[in-house]
């Protein structure tokens, strides 16, 4: 159909194509790190609630002083938002829907580049993107946000037994790029974030940093309704300490809910043939 066909096109545009994630004929049955059961396919399949916990999953890291020094330093982020999204998605992409040998590749890639993100925060604390311990706080915020936007917009009957599954599942990505004791409950990842909770803080290189996530430069004027609409719902889901922390302190907007509904309705019958399917496409059984 044009108009399926133009939306998916206008959309790969905004976060890259992934086609390289799903379909390898050299791979043809390897079911990757995860396999076409797993809770993480169920959740990282959908565009609509992965842009929305991913930007809420930034909102949230910026909020620790470390990780934000080095996205404000090593990143060009501010420039070029759309660039970072695009590596994002696609590693999510890889990892979760690739073959065992393009999602291994994609977290030795991840790695490599992490070794050379080091340096000094303005009060004098040293940072390096390969510490463990940071690279646990930055999958916890984006895990959580990914799950919670799943459950706000799509699933909210999501059992607490495939709540947890998640996140024992993503837990090995985590655990290949270097982290340490990754939470894999939901509740482990609820005590997790209270105990960091102190040593968070929000003051104006937070807010210049979250300006440019919800406020882009170069936002396409055609994309801008949208994009608003995701990014008060990305605001809606941090906790409402986080959202307090932010200056987010306005009641949570209505008809959030339907627009997201609405527009994510949409999105998924023009993406039917997105990442998901095309994995699952490589993995089915070949006729005899």
């Amino acid at each position: 159909m044009p108009l399926r066909n133009a939306i998916a096109r206008q959309i790969r545009g905004l976060v890259g194509s992934t086609s390289e994630s799903a379909e390898s004929p050299l791979d043809h049955g390897d079911a990757g790190l995860f396999g076409p059961d797993s809770v993480c396919w169920r959740v990282h399949g959908d565009f609509t609630t992965m842009m929305i916990g991913g930007v809420a999953a930034l909102l949230m890291q910026m909020l620790n002083r470390r990780a934000l020094a080095g996205v404000w330093a090593h990143s060009t982020f501010r420039q070029d938002m759309g660039g970072r999204l695009k590596r994002t998605a696609r590693f999510i992409a890889i990892t979760t829907y690739g073959s065992t040998e393009q999602a291994q590749a994609a977290i030795t890639e991840v790695r490599t580049i992490h070794e050379r993100v080091r340096g000094v925060t303005e009060s004098g604390e040293t940072y390096a993107a390969s510490d463990p311990e940071l690279l646990t706080w930055i999958h916890v915020c984006e895990t959580r946000h990914f799950l919670a936007a799943w459950i706000r917009y799509r699933e909210p009957w999501m059992s607490v037994a495939d709540q947890d599954r998640y996140f024992w599942e993503v837990a090995e990505i985590a655990r290949g790029l270097g982290a340490e004791d990754v939470p894999v409950t939901r509740d482990e990842v609820e005590r997790y974030l209270a105990r960091c909770r102190p040593g968070l803080k929000a003051d104006a290189l937070t807010r210049e940093a979250a300006q440019a996530i919800l406020e882009p430069p170069k936002m396409d004027a055609r994309f801008a309704p949208f994009a608003q609409l995701f990014f008060q719902a990305s605001k809606d889901l941090l906790p409402a300490w986080a959202r307090a922390m932010h200056g987010f302190t306005g009641p949570r907007t209505p008809g959030t809910m339907l627009g997201v509904a609405s527009v994510g309705g949409v999105l998924r019958w023009a993406l039917q043939n997105g990442a998901e399917a095309r994995a699952r496409r490589r993995v089915a059984p070949q006729p005899v």
